[in-house]
């Protein structure tokens, strides 16, 4: 399991031309699913994510994590997160889990989320086609995958 965290500003999900989500200050996080994955990589994940210390303190030091600071989070799925391009130009995306379990993680990284956060978490739409915006912030953008817990 890998995500893409991008800390915002504010950040949004458009389906369609119709806003889904948005937040404000917070945690823009794409998520990408491997057909490995298990519970313990989302519980691994949704730990390292929340307890990040990317965001100001008083000092202007990154010492405080989204939880601390009561900062929104947007969680957009993205399976071209696990795109291999080790052979030609086209990616190939055999990683990627399938619906049928990516589907139950995806849910389970957004109730984990909710549950660490202590608030409500906003989404993308699984499987959409999906327009996302963002004002990153610093900009920080932090790759982390449970498979290395670099």
């Amino acid at each position: 399991m890998r995500i893409v965290i991008q800390k915002v500003k504010e950040a949004s999900v458009s389906i369609n031309n119709n806003l889904k989500s948005s937040i404000k200050q917070g945690l823009l996080v794409l998520l990408g699913i491997e057909e490995t994955d298990e519970e313990t990589d989302v519980q691994w994940l949704v730990g390292k994510m929340i307890n990040l210390r990317i965001f100001n303190d008083e000092q202007g030091i990154m010492n405080l994590s989204v939880k601390e600071i009561r900062g929104e989070i947007l969680v957009v799925s993205q399976f071209t997160l696990h795109a291999s391009t080790k052979k030609g130009n086209r990616p190939s995306y055999i990683k990627a889990a399938k619906p049928e379990k990516a589907i139950p993680l995806y849910n389970k990284f957004i109730s984990f989320t909710e549950a660490e956060s202590g608030k409500k978490i906003s989404t993308g739409e699984f499987g959409a086609m999906m327009d996302v915006a963002l004002t990153n912030d610093g900009p920080v953008t932090i790759i982390i995958d449970s498979k290395k817990r670099e």
